[in-house]
């Protein structure tokens, strides 16, 4: 391996921590679980393994297994991140953001930049608008909230 490609791999294990980070700092700004260091982990994570496929690999690896393979493990993840407490079920929007970040750090393991950079942004903006929309249109409250509510409602009871 070039010593050019091995730069050109360590730029995209930069990229993708970026972009994970991106998507991470709304989560972990409305202290979700999985915030910026589970996202940037899961994003960098997930083009290291895209890297050795695609890159790092015999000539006989098919990239795109190792990608399935990735998907299988990061649902493992995001399945760890989704919680049920009474009737209520939270973790959604966490799991389907690590899914998304994983994603997102494939695509620049197999050297794509602007596609990956225009997801995590779009991803970032609709976790903020959609959480206004939410409230405004729905009249829901924030998870936080709910949570609070939860946790004194169990407090009443015990």
């Amino acid at each position: 391996m070039t010593p050019q490609l091995e730069a050109e791999l360590a730029v995209r294990l930069l990229v993708a921590l970026v972009l994970g980070s991106i998507i991470g700092l709304e989560r972990e700004y409305h202290k979700h679980p999985a915030g910026l260091r589970t996202m940037a982990m899961v994003s960098v994570g997930s083009c290291l393994f895209t890297l050795l496929g695609a890159e790092v690999g015999n000539k006989n690896t098919d990239p795109t297994r190792i990608a399935a393979q990735v998907v299988t493990g990061v649902g493992f993840l995001g399945a760890g991140a989704i919680l049920r407490h009474g009737f209520s079920i939270h973790g959604l929007t966490t799991a389907a953001s690590i899914w998304v970040v994983a994603a997102i750090g494939m695509a620049v393991g197999f050297g794509l930049y602007v596609l990956p950079t225009i997801c995590a942004v779009m991803v970032a903006v609709a976790l903020v608008s959609i959480r206004v929309v939410e409230a405004k249109v729905f009249g829901k409250e924030t998870e936080a909230r709910i949570a609070e509510q939860e946790e004194g409602a169990q407090e009443l009871h015990h």
